[in-house]
């Protein structure tokens, strides 16, 4: 299905994408959780994030209260993705479920429920 995309795309298009979703991870577990809990999702969450919060720290706004940080930046590799990501690749237009790692999670999904309602 995703071989009109280069190998390369996908690899950084994965590894952006779950950056991105980790990020949001995050600031889910942050709603529920202190960034010091012994929970182990929210230690890994934390310890993965942490650099690229602190790496990010130089253009975050001050105003931001720290559990809105995470989806701040996520919003950065998002864009990433959306816009520069088409353009590098030649696209003008990528349309819904154009991320490929979100594409390939949507039709997974898909067939699971396939598998349940046949």
């Amino acid at each position: 299905m995703q071989s009109a995309i280069p190998l390369w795309a996908l690899v950084l298009d994965y590894v952006l994408g779950m950056i991105m979703w980790t990020l949001i991870g995050r600031f889910g577990m942050g709603l529920f959780l202190p960034k010091e809990s012994k929970f182990f999702f929210m230690r890994f969450f934390v310890w993965a994030t942490d650099p690229l919060l602190n790496l990010f720290k130089p253009i975050t706004p001050s105003f931001l209260i720290p559990a809105i940080v995470p989806l701040y930046v996520a919003w950065f590799f998002y864009m990433v993705r959306f816009y520069l990501m088409p353009w590098v690749l030649g696209y003008s237009v990528m349309g819904m479920l154009s991320f490929p790692l979100e594409s390939e999670f949507a039709h997974g999904l898909a067939a699971f429920f396939r598998m349940f309602l046949n």
